[in-house]
């Protein structure tokens, strides 16, 4: 058995799932730890990664990065 994690972008497809379950040949399983554990790794993988700035110092670089392309 192999479990894939699929993101339904149309209520058609949830209602095709449900058939396929019917039938047998699949099960549908609401699983939100797969979500919560990705999120919980890309908070703990980006936690801290940004200091805080004074307002002043971020709208300074902002108007930097703007000024570039000009």
């Amino acid at each position: 058995m192999t479990t894939l994690t699929i993101d339904v972008l149309n209520e058609n497809a949830l209602n095709l799932l449900k058939d396929l379950e019917m039938l047998k040949i699949i099960r549908v399983r609401k699983d939100n730890s797969v979500v919560n554990a990705d999120s919980e790794k890309l908070i703990a993988k980006y936690k801290g990664a940004m200091t805080a700035q004074p307002l002043h110092e971020i709208e300074k670089q902002i108007d930097d990065l703007r000024n570039e392309w000009k």
